[in-house]
């Protein structure tokens, strides 16, 4: 048990696992696992308790800032931090800053091991997002774990696999040519009574190396594990609820923390009377700069202390509105980066036969987690320990390390299973406010936020807004294209269309608020800006298509040549089965492509209008993507299909409201998720193509969404939606107009 309690803690894959297979044996389920269960352990204990074994180290030469400087860079360098352990019972795990939240890397990065090791998936013990134990890694977002994290996993698996090759050679006494691995255990070709386990030659003592130059990674063709559809390895513990999330996690002595929160952005706080809660039995108040706190044993006794507490605060007029925040934006805009600059936009227009010219506009998005930013912290013998909800345990660990003033070392972060990021749990202010009071208080404190508080400091998918002029010539070509973009940033503006004049501007990137324009934070929500960006591009190619009177899939056709766009697009159609028309047919069909994270992605959809209420029903869509090499087949069917059913929320439902810093929808009761009654018939599937490296696959099939209702909206009823979300209101206001 010693093994389950520690890998339980650290919210690794090694007890959901076992826990899986004891329960498929009849086995009686293991205890809840609480961080008493087992000492924090030192990377050096935790191989104790592992056993003897080969420990394969690669190592960054600057260290772990120059790993950070190449993840910006959206790159690994050639030589990464990865962490494999060979145990001496032939038990392999693996190490990553990785964490799992339902994307399913706690499977495919199991895979790439097992695969380029010669192993069974089946002995393969994850262990994610652990500070003390794992290489130092950016966070998981981006859709970056497998076309960034991935190489540089099968690199050190296959470098491990020539080491243990070659010291099989040694033991048997023979060349490694007249050798054969199969799921881990090394045969004599001529004779296969002769063989030895990795776990025979990992036994005794511990080998250190470093592994220098490049080993074999297996070709596509040779795959075992590695393209094979396989269940997710924590989907029995998670439908179970058996799975440990931040919010399970106890400890001896422990608090419960409720933070006194202003009612706006930007409110000052002019006087605050806590003599009620003093007042009540076990309450204890912690008041330090910006941090008031009550905090209690019992959770509810530290919600009703905490409501008792009496705050006067100034809050400022507001300034912009849900409904005014655009031409705000427009207004404080920073100066356009060029991007992708050809031909000559004045020459272009003369061409044209048809020049179009509308804006986009696309409202605040709440990322709305199940499970909302959570903490416990433990201060003990000099080491803050905390279990956080969190995306980025490493920055996560540097941010408490700072509000601490301790050293990073000093820091521990072990990050369970997380209930949903989406890019919300990049940031992670509930962890520092834990470790802020568990190290005033002395005992462990949890600060777990309520949904109120989730929407409050969600840092939101910014507002945006898109400028597009376009033309089309005598020949249906696309003439010229006149993008700027505010806000939304520069991902998803990629021109895959063949356009001899181009120009694409970005005013201000999705990230960060150098020019003050939002009332609030703001920050990624699954593929940032994408999403914005493609819902303006490829509603303006339907208007064109239609204008020029092309059925828009040979609009589309006939204006590409890059041969992953037209391959994805084309499979798209023959699997929808596409007829050619032009719109508005009254058919509600409509076409959306993009690229994102490397994969390129093309979605059809057929909607259904009800022309009294302006309510749209999504009754099918299909979508194909070619991600390069794809690891499980099933984890990138199940993350399209949430691609697409998440991406209906911002499509049709989804925007925060709000008045200057306050903000509006605090709730499920007036901020609209996706239904299961919402749920259209979903075909996805993936166009092979082993001659490139796996791309990402969480978030491409998300960033047509938007675009492909709209144009089916505009097929169906004639009304062009140029605002998202197209709410009932907004779509029968289009009708009308």
């Amino acid at each position: 048990m010693a093994e389950d309690r520690f890998e339980g803690g650290v919210g690794g894959d090694g007890v959901a696992g076992r826990r899986a297979a004891g329960a498929e044996r009849g086995e009686a389920a293991a205890p809840a696992v609480w961080p008493d269960a087992h000492p924090v352990l030192a990377r050096r204990d935790f191989l104790k308790l592992l056993g003897g074994g080969i420990l394969i180290l690669f190592t960054v030469p600057g260290g772990p800032f120059a790993l950070a400087e190449a993840q910006r860079r959206r790159s690994y360098p050639t030589d990464p931090n990865a962490y494999l352990h060979i145990a001496a019972d032939g038990s392999v795990t693996v190490y990553t800053g990785k964490i799992e939240m339902g994307q399913g890397v706690v499977t495919s990065l199991a895979q790439m091991a097992a695969e380029e090791l010669g192993v069974a998936l089946e002995v393969v013990r994850m262990v994610m997002g652990d500070t003390d134990l794992c290489p130092w890694d950016m966070g998981t977002f981006g859709s970056m774990s497998t076309p960034y994290f991935g190489p540089a996993l099968r690199a050190a698996a296959a470098e491990a696999r020539a080491v243990l090759m070659s010291l099989a050679a040694e033991r048997l006494q023979a060349r490694e040519d007249e050798l054969v691995l199969e799921n881990g255990i090394v045969f004599l070709r001529a004779d296969r009574s002769k063989w030895v386990a990795f776990g025979q030659l990992a036994a005794g003592e511990k080998i250190a190396r470093r592994v220098a130059g490049e080993a074999r990674l297996t070709p596509p063709g040779e795959f075992h594990v590695m393209g094979k559809p396989v269940w997710r390895r924590d989907a029995v513990e998670k439908v179970t609820g058996r799975a440990i999330y931040a919010g399970d996690v106890r400890a001896p002595g422990m608090l419960y923390a409720r933070v006194l929160r202003p009612p706006a952005h930007g409110a000052t706080l002019k006087r605050v009377d806590v003599s009620a809660a003093e007042r009540m039995p076990g309450v204890r108040i912690v008041e330090e700069n910006d941090l008031l706190a009550v905090l209690h044993e019992d959770p509810e006794q530290a919600a009703k202390a905490l409501e008792s507490v009496r705050a006067e605060y100034e809050v400022p007029k507001p300034a912009v509105d849900h409904t005014s925040i655009f031409a705000h934006l427009v207004s404080v805009a920073p100066p356009a980066e060029e991007l992708d600059p050809r031909g000559d936009l004045a020459a272009g227009a003369g061409k044209s036969r048809i020049v179009i010219e509308q804006r986009y506009l696309n409202g605040y998005v709440a990322h709305a987690p199940i499970e909302t930013h959570t903490a416990l912290a433990r201060s003990q013998d000099g080491k803050m320990t905390v279990w956080p909800s969190t995306q980025t345990p490493f920055p996560t660990q540097e941010r408490i390390a700072r509000a601490l003033d301790l050293d990073p070392g000093d820091v521990r972060v072990i990050t369970p299973f997380v209930g949903g990021g989406f890019g919300g749990k990049s940031a992670g202010l509930q962890a520092e406010e834990a470790a802020r009071l568990a190290a005033i208080t002395g005992r462990p404190v949890q600060v777990a936020w309520t949904r109120a508080e989730e929407f409050f400091y969600d840092t939101f998918r910014p507002a945006a807004v898109v400028d597009v002029r376009s033309g089309v010539d005598q020949a249906g070509k696309i003439a010229f294209w006149d993008y700027a973009v505010y806000f939304a940033g520069s991902r998803g503006t990629d021109q895959y269309y063949d356009v001899p004049n181009n120009r694409i501007r970005v005013h201000g990137e999705w990230m960060g608020d150098p020019a003050g324009a939002h009332p609030f934070a703001v920050g990624p929500w699954r593929a940032p800006g994408a999403n914005t960006n493609t819902f303006a591009k490829e509603s303006q190619i339907d208007t064109m298509a239609s204008r020029a009177a092309i059925d828009p899939l040979e609009f589309r056709l006939h204006n590409l040549s890059a041969a992953r766009m037209l391959r994805v697009l084309r499979a798209a159609a023959e699997r929808f089965g596409w007829k050619s028309a032009v719109a508005p047919s009254g058919r509600g069909y409509g076409i959306a492509c993009g690229i994102d994270a490397g994969t390129y992605v093309a979605t059809m959809a057929e909607v259904e209008v009800e022309r009294e209420t302006g309510r749209v029903r999504v009754k099918r869509v299909v979508c194909a993507q070619d991600m390069g090499i794809v690891v499980n087949p099933e984890g990138a069917t199940i993350q399209m299909e949430g691609c697409v059913m998440m991406g209906l929320g911002y499509a049709l439902a989804e925007e925060v409201r709000f008045e200057g810093g306050n903000i509006l929808d605090r709730n499920f009761d007036t901020y609209a998720l996706p239904r299961f009654s919402w749920l259209p018939e979903i075909e996805t599937f993936q166009i092979r193509n082993d001659e490139l490296a796996p791309q990402g696959g969480g978030e491409p099939a998300i960033t047509g969404m938007g675009a492909v209702v709209a144009n089916a909206i505009f097929d169906a009823t004639g009304a062009r939606l140029l605002q998202l979300p197209m709410t009932p209101e907004r779509v029968l206001a289009a009708m009308k107009g």
